[in-house]
């Protein structure tokens, strides 16, 4: 079986423009800790970044890594890495001082090397760890944006994945719908959703989805405990499809009973700031642009003290323990649309007076014209069947 996703023609060709973003910072190599950046310049699919590890790429594009036993195989099956090499798990264990001795052997004493610090793998201690080890080696420089802003642009094979995506984000919507009814659990709707996700050929995606009912649908993250839908209700779902990694979300309310023609204006207010933010959803457009879009569609219609201050972000190969990928759509946020970028925008409105709740989410692609919808979110109250 062949546990590269694409080309090693595409890997090199990712590799090769790290290494022409790197010198266009004077960075002469870059640590890894971001799993994504490895999945995307090698291959290398694990957990295991939960531990520690690092990834290195020199100014000649030469890769290795630095890992534990427990993905010795992994690494070689999963990725392209060139060098692979693994520190020992014990008490006396110096992963710090091992990640040295490889960066000496690539020639890095002296040199100024970028390190991915912001990354959820390189928790705070083992940072001052790598710090400690390499003072007075080399010259250490947050470059934690340079594999991240090159992600952002997908190639075709990666959108072809987010398009499987997709479909399969629809397929969840589908079964929601099918599940949602008064007197059933919150929980097992989510498991039937699951299995959806999963026999459909998707991975477990890189968040846990929130979802809820009754009071729990003003919540905008997971929460444990489980409700039983009632007969007037408005169960909240933020699902997503993760395939190879690549992601697909959605949002929306599912509704039981007689519907408030409050709920009614908030949904239509959520149908058209999301219609208008796709709508300007083109390239050379900034992301502070998009928002305030949203934050112009939702006061206009009456509900911008429901609002949130951010509206959405971009998406991609992601891993636990979140999908969310920058930049943020959130006021003034400079960073400027590119095609091929992909987009969720959620439209979500909390109103605390009323306990009411509607959000509508979706996923795009930016083209050179109108975006792509790659999931499909109702515009009209979704409505619980079987009542």
């Amino acid at each position: 079986m062949n546990f590269l996703h694409f080309s090693k023609e595409e890997f090199h060709a990712r590799q090769q423009e790290t290494c022409r973003r790197m010198e266009a910072q004077s960075i002469d190599g870059l640590l890894l800790f971001r799993q994504e950046s490895m999945f995307y310049l090698t291959g290398y699919d694990t957990s295991g970044y939960t531990m520690f590890q690092a990834g290195y790429i020199d100014a000649n594009g030469k890769t290795a890594l630095l890992t534990r036993t427990a993905d010795r195989l992994q690494s070689q099956m999963t990725s392209i890495f060139e060098d692979i090499r693994i520190w020992v798990d014990g008490e006396d264990a110096l992963p710090g001082q091992e990640l040295k001795q490889l960066l000496a052997d690539y020639g890095c004493h002296n040199k100024r090397i970028g390190v991915e610090y912001h990354a959820y793998g390189l928790t705070g201690q083992r940072a001052k760890m790598i710090d400690d080890a390499l003072e007075g080696f080399c010259t250490l420089v947050d470059a934690s944006d340079i594999v991240r802003e090159q992600r952002l642009v997908k190639s075709p094979a990666e959108l072809e994945y987010v398009r499987q995506a997709g479909k399969i984000s629809d397929a969840i919507l589908d079964v929601s719908i099918e599940k949602t009814r008064p007197g059933v659990e919150v929980k097992s709707i989510y498991g039937a959703m699951m299995n959806t996700l999963m026999i459909g050929g998707g991975d477990p995606t890189a968040s846990r989805w929130p979802m809820g009912a009754g009071q729990a649908a003003l919540f905008g993250r997971y929460h444990t405990g489980n409700e039983i839908i009632g007969e007037n209700d408005q169960v909240v779902f933020e699902p997503a499809a993760s395939y190879r990694h690549y992601h697909s979300c959605a949002m929306y309310n599912i509704l039981t009973g007689e519907v408030p023609s409050l709920q009614r204006e908030m949904n239509q207010a959520c149908a058209e700031a999301i219609d208008a933010c796709q709508k300007a959803l083109r390239p050379g457009t900034s992301v502070g642009e998009l928002f305030e879009v949203h934050t112009s569609s939702l006061t206009n219609a009456g509900f911008g003290d429901a609002a949130l201050a951010a509206c959405g972000y971009t998406l991609g190969a992601t891993y636990p323990p979140t999908w969310m990928d920058w930049p943020m759509i959130w006021k003034d946020n400079p960073a400027v649309i590119e095609t091929g970028m992909v987009i969720f925008f959620h439209m979500i409105l909390f109103d605390k007076p009323s306990g009411l709740s509607m959000c509508i989410g979706e996923t795009a692609i930016v083209t050179q014209s109108d975006c792509e919808r790659i999931n499909h979110t109702p515009r009209t109250p979704i409505i619980a069947q079987h009542q």
